[in-house]
């Protein structure tokens, strides 16, 4: 099968035409399905012509294929006559012109069948939605008609070949005799390089309207009949819609001559192939290829003997660098075992859209209420009988570790290639006990933040398991995702919270007793399990702080002054508040009760996890119609939100990774967003003790919160506004955040 253009058979004399080795109709039958781009400079142009070629449009369509048509024609003999032999100018003459076009959109109905006519629109629907086709009506500013018969094609591999002749691209141009075109190529002769060089200049000002040879019209009224008339399909259906119209066309040419016949029965062999292997052939979703980088990962991975992990920024693209790493084994076995580890409910559904999009097509989920064990046990079964199907087992880290999951796994495993997204969950000790006895070879852990804070244990225990440590097999840091433009800009405000007095007095009283556990010379805590407990204490006290709520309600009238009240996430404390009576209040409604006395027209909503449906909140909140959005912890790993475009992180967790996990959140690119703003409340004790020791452990403890915080300032549009904010705490605790950013 022809990949790019130089596997084409070209005529020796690059001429095409209905008496040559290559007629039109088997020209544009091997050039159009694997063109990524075609412009077409026509006089005459007939929607014929793309049910003709019916068996090549789809397949351009679903490789990714952007098609523009400049085109000025009419559809009858008469309105061709009167323009170009009898014009007179009239004020609405450039009006009927745009009328004949749409015109000869609106007679389709009489040209073609119902079905040919239907699938022809759909087709353009599909383009136009997905904003890959340009159809440009022209007149000339002298008003005679231009009669182009001319086209630009660019294969995968940037290969470009043009055409200039007789023939027009309409049916009876394509399959009828006394038609020609030369070719000329942009790997050939020094004559046709120069050509293409030359045409490609024309056409790239013709088709950005700054062509001074033509008038353009307006395709709008176009573009409205084409939706009115089709029904929006995606790239599969429109393929089984085509093969269809195979079957509908392979008579069309039964009285033409007997060359004709042969073009189209070889044609249609090779569509049914070509179709066939989309349909089931496993490859980088279309229109896209592999980056340098997701290249350079699969190398590092081979060579650390197919194991290692990829630190990768969120929003550098992990999920497909680990899915083309099982592409390009699939390559060399022509089989696929994978299993795929994630987190939570949402990463499940998450990668499954992943997968398919690589047409990875046998899929089991395990985990999420999912009914798995009939068919993967049949399937056990099946494997160890010799009949080993193709599979991609998703299954949420729970799930997994499960005996009656692993019963049956540990009968397979050898085989499979194992994913393991947010690769940190492995060092949990469940987890880890069931991946010790694991005997699967082939093994990738994705990370933005591979190491397990506070567990030195669980990240060596990672770095075991994946034959791996820093800098790991391949990293992707978020310096680079931005310099890269993979991740968009922030600004960075980290807002100080200071305790109230009734939770300074509890901070300080804890933070007494911490100081017998605490190793001065060090810099540490001594390993006591009181230890974790009053750290947990206090932790609670400053992620529950008080004063956040009317931090909360000032950033929002800043967000009003500055109209940024759309998109906005923010992160709040997980728990419950408890007052001196017993009460008790979710510090959920505590923030939904200020949001809604401070800005009451403040469209709000909530997701805690549970059986709520994310995708209808996150849909709901990319079209607008939730202006901001709480969450706690569940929307902290992997799942995509580029529509959000600020965040208000009011959960201080002490945790770097969760920060740059909801960072990540956040820096997703969209069309719609110049820059991100993250607005951090960043709770430091107000300490009012003279305590030399007792400020010497919070000095440790703020330089450790000043690392994160400096880090991410340091990274942002507006790093010097972030270090301004800072300067009280640095300057009480003798701190200076350059010396600790340039430490990092």
């Amino acid at each position: 099968m022809n990949t790019n253009f130089k596997t084409t058979k070209f005529p020796v004399t690059l001429k095409v035409s209905s008496t040559s080795d290559m007629i039109p109709f088997e020209f544009f039958g091997e050039v159009i399905p694997i063109s990524k781009k075609i412009q077409f400079k026509l006089g005459y142009f007939s929607s014929t012509s793309i049910s003709t070629l019916s068996y090549g449009f789809a397949q351009f369509i679903y490789n990714g294929g952007t098609i523009d048509f400049l085109i000025n024609h009419f559809v009858s003999e008469n309105d061709y006559k009167l323009i170009n032999d009898e014009f007179v100018l009239e004020p609405d003459f450039y009006n009927s012109i745009q009328q004949n076009i749409l015109n000869d959109i609106e007679r389709l109905n009489d040209v073609l069948t119902k079905k040919q006519v239907n699938h022809f629109y759909n087709c353009l629907r599909f383009l136009i939605d997905n904003k890959r086709i340009s159809i440009i009506p022209v007149t000339t500013k002298n008003g005679e008609i231009s009669h182009y018969k001319e086209a630009l094609f660019w294969d995968n591999e940037d290969n470009v070949i043009n055409i200039v002749g007789s023939c027009n691209f309409t049916y009876k141009g394509i399959v009828c005799n006394g038609e020609s075109f030369v070719i000329n190529r942009s790997w050939g002769e020094a004559s046709e390089r120069a050509n293409i060089k030359n045409e490609i200049k024309d056409y790239e000002k013709i088709f950005k309207k700054e062509s001074k040879d033509f008038i353009y019209l307006n395709p709008e009224k176009l573009i409205n009949i084409i939706k009115q008339k089709s029904i929006s399909l995606d790239e599969k259906q429109l393929l089984d819609e085509e093969l269809n119209l195979v079957e509908l066309n392979s008579e069309v040419f039964t009285e033409e001559e007997h060359k004709i016949k042969k073009v189209t029965t070889a044609l249609k062999e090779k569509f049914n192939k070509t179709v066939f292997q989309i349909v089931n052939e496993p490859r980088f979703p279309p229109p896209y290829k592999p980056r340098e980088y997701q290249v350079n990962a699969y190398n590092n991975w081979v060579g650390n003997d197919f194991t290692g992990v990829f630190g990768m920024a969120t929003g550098t693209g992990k999920t497909k660098t680990s899915l083309n790493c099982v592409l390009n084994e699939y390559k060399k076995t022509n089989s696929y075992f994978v299993v795929i580890l994630v987190p939570s409910i949402a990463l499940l559904n998450q990668w499954e859209e992943e997968v398919l999009s690589f047409n990875f097509l046998n899929i089991i989920k395990i985990g999420g209420g999912n009914n798995w064990e009939k068919e993967f046990s049949n399937y056990v079964s099946n494997f160890n009988a010799g009949l080993r199907k193709n599979i991609v087992i998703i299954s949420t880290y729970a799930s997994f570790t499960t005996i009656k999951f692993q019963k049956y796994f540990k009968k397979v495993e050898q085989e499979f290639i194992l994913i393991a997204d947010e690769a940190h969950n492995m060092g949990a000790k469940n987890i880890k006990a069931a991946m010790n006895k694991s005997l699967i070879k082939k093994r990738i852990g994705l990370s933005a933040t591979p190491k397990r804070i506070y567990d030195p244990e669980g990240t060596e225990s990672i770095d075991k398991f994946f034959n791996d440590k820093e800098p790991y097999t391949y990293s992707f840091t978020m310096k680079e995702a931005m310099d890269n433009d993979f991740l968009c800009n922030y600004k960075y405000y980290p807002v100080i919270v200071e305790l109230n007095e009734d939770e300074l007095e509890k901070y300080i009283e804890i933070s007494k007793q911490l100081l017998r556990y605490f190793d001065f010379e060090k810099g540490v805590f001594k390993n006591d399990p009181i230890v974790e407990i009053l750290l947990l204490k206090r932790k609670n006290i400053i992620h529950k702080a008080n004063n956040k709520i009317d931090c909360f309600r000032n950033i929002l009238l800043e967000l009003k002054q500055i109209n940024k009240l759309k998109y906005i996430f923010t992160y709040i404390p997980e728990g419950y508040v408890y007052e001196e009576d017993g009460s008790s209040e979710r510090m959920l409604n505590k923030f939904l009760v200020a949001g809604n006395e401070t800005l009451p027209n403040l469209k709000m909503n909530t997701y805690i996890g549970g059986d709520q449906n994310l995708n209808d909140l996150l849909r709901g909140f990319s079209e607008g119609k939730i202006d901001m959005l709480f969450a706690m912890k569940m929307l902290d790993e992997g799942v995509d939100v580029p529509r959000a475009e600020v965040g208000i992180f009011a959960s201080s967790t002490g945790n770097p990774r969760q920060f740059i996990q909801r960072r990540g959140r956040l820096l997703r690119k969209h069309d719609d967003k110049p820059f991100a703003t993250i607005y951090d409340m960043v709770v430091i004790p107000r300490l009012n003790d003279n305590n030399v020791e007792l400020y010497k452990m919070e000095r440790n403890l703020v330089h450790n919160e000043l690392r994160r915080v400096g880090y991410f300032a340091s990274l942002a549009l507006n790093f010097y506004d972030s270090k301004q904010a800072l300067e009280n705490v640095c300057f009480k605790y003798d701190l200076d955040l350059d010396t600790i950013i340039n430490e990092l």
